[in-house]
């Protein structure tokens, strides 16, 4: 589903990413973790083309992502077919950036009308289906203010879900949530797991990691240090700096 070659980010003279190379299986849940600035955002915001990489490949679906190729050279894609690229990856933030002028339903029928050009009844079915799906079929006309934050992130899903994916990036979804809410969002992602859905997932929960992903990534320093199974790489890391960290935080 995605293919990472040699990917490189800079901003100015830093370097971010520095030959990110990385594959995630279709209906796979890859977990990557590391340290504060060890690039993993960056990283999964180039999958969806909300950062442009500054050299290598990346695709996704086997379609590149942000450009076309023609007789050997790349052309940046035009920001009609960038806005249907992207329709087929959903992301949900740490910030959960719901509209607050709108209700449940409505954050989730947006993307639908505009991008989908579904009919307003259409998207209102789908966005109660998806709203109970992820446990707040009573809240479909709640506005953000009456919601926990939990919750909010949880309308963040649906409202990714919406638009039919074939790709779901999580960066960091439980890192802004007081502890107790973590839970409810974690089991809506372990459903989505089970369901088949190829997630990508930028996490400091190493619980969910060992119990849900397929691949675990270790990333520091802009590359990818090591990746395996979870529970070997957690349980018998090989590289050093791997041991470092996963000895802080398991």
């Amino acid at each position: 589903m995605v293919k990472a070659e040699g990917v490189r980010k800079k901003f100015g003279s830093v370097t971010v990413l520095d030959g990110v190379d990385l594959e995630v299986a279709k209906a796979s849940v890859t977990c990557i973790i590391g340290p504060s600035g060890s690039g993993k955002t960056t990283f999964l915001r180039c999958i969806n083309h909300l950062e442009e990489i500054s050299g290598g490949r990346l695709s996704v679906n086997g379609e590149l992502v942000g450009y076309r190729e023609a007789r050997g050279k790349l052309y940046e894609l035009a920001d009609r077919e960038l806005r249907i690229q992207r329709s087929h990856i959903g992301m949900v933030f740490q910030r959960f950036n719901l509209f607050s002028h709108l209700t449940s339903a409505e954050n989730v029928m947006l993307g639908q009308t505009q991008v989908r050009k579904r009919s307003k009844a259409e998207a209102r079915e789908r966005a109660e289906e998806l709203l109970d799906r992820v446990g707040l079929g009573d809240h479909v006309d709640h506005y953000p203010s009456q919601l926990s934050g939990g919750q909010q992130q949880r309308v963040a899903i649906a409202r990714a879900l919406a638009m039919d994916p074939d790709l779901m990036l999580f960066d960091e979804p439980t890192s802004a949530l007081d502890p107790e809410l973590v839970g409810d969002v974690l089991d809506v992602m372990k459903d989505l797991a089970r369901s088949g859905m190829t997630m990508v997932v930028v996490t400091h929960e190493i619980g969910f990691a060992r119990e849900v992903a397929d691949h675990l990534v270790f990333m520091d320093g802009g590359k990818v240090v090591e990746e395996g199974d979870p529970r070997e790489v957690m349980a018998r890391p090989q590289h050093q700096r791997t041991r470092a960290f996963l000895s802080k935080v398991i």
